[in-house]
């Protein structure tokens, strides 16, 4: 696919991919929302890693509401067709994947904007972001795994407020409720989140699954995750990184893994 509404290059074995129509503060069109399902699969075949930004003054304003896709005089409109198409399998990749994603926020990260930047592994945020559920301004409901999200790392009581009250939340209150790892000047978010990415990318093929084994602990019985924590770490311990791991303790020196 050729992207006219993202950028994506390979750096250092991470694939970064930053929205890219400053214009609308990269509001979710259709085009952009196909354009970073194709590049989320695309990082998945020759990446470690995935940081997921944004150019221009927003990481993401929500979605593109003028670009309409239903008739405002038809009662049998539907308003979420686009959820069904392409933002809920963004968010459901965006967990699936094997790869950590970090990823970093300056300015908006408004309605679906705010659950692509919370469906990170990691969140860097600039000082300038904040995150803001929107929907009840005009009279929809959260979306983009916001209701999900927001509930599971802020609590319920916060996410309500978040989103019952459309009310905006600044960086420094996000990091204080531990909706994300850090906030930094504006201008130093790329480069934060880029290392962090890059130290990810170097690590073992475990880093997919303490990934895959924490979001499934969201919603499963102690007993459950009990299981899933046994059958990962057989899955960990057949690895090559296993075995430079423990070359490189018993030697020690760093280890060199591969992510094999």
């Amino acid at each position: 696919m050729t992207y006219t509404k993202l950028l994506y290059e390979l750096t250092d074995d991470v694939a970064v991919i930053r929205l890219n129509d400053p214009a609308v503060l990269n509001a979710m069109s259709t085009p952009l929302g196909l354009e970073l399902l194709d590049a989320l699969r695309r990082a998945e075949t020759e990446a470690r890693a995935i940081l997921i930004g944004a150019e221009g003054r927003a990481f993401c304003s929500g979605a593109n509401l003028a670009e309409g896709g239903f008739d405002l005089t038809d009662p049998d409109r539907d308003a979420g067709v686009r959820l069904e198409s392409i933002f809920n399998p963004m968010i459901l990749g965006m967990r699936a994947s094997s790869l950590p994603i970090v990823t970093a926020v300056k300015g908006a990260a408004a309605g679906v904007g705010c659950g692509i930047a919370c469906a990170g592994d990691m969140i860097v945020a600039g000082e300038s972001a904040y995150f803001y559920q929107a929907f009840r301004h005009v009279g929809l409901t959260p979306d983009g795994g916001s209701t999900y999200l927001l509930s599971k790392a802020i609590g319920r009581v916060r996410a309500m407020e978040m989103m019952l009250m459309g009310t905006k939340i600044d960086a420094a209150k996000a990091l204080d409720w531990g909706l994300i790892n850090h906030v930094v000047p504006d201008d130093q978010v790329d480069a934060e989140a880029l290392e962090i990415a890059t130290e990810l990318a170097k690590g073992p093929r475990s880093l997919g699954f303490i990934k895959a084994s924490a979001w499934a602990a969201l919603e499963s019985s102690l007993e459950d995750q009990l299981g899933r924590e046994r059958g990962y770490q057989r899955d960990a311990g057949r690895t090559e990184d296993f075995v430079e791991g423990v070359m490189s303790f018993r030697e020690k020196r760093p280890a060199a893994f591969k992510g094999r």
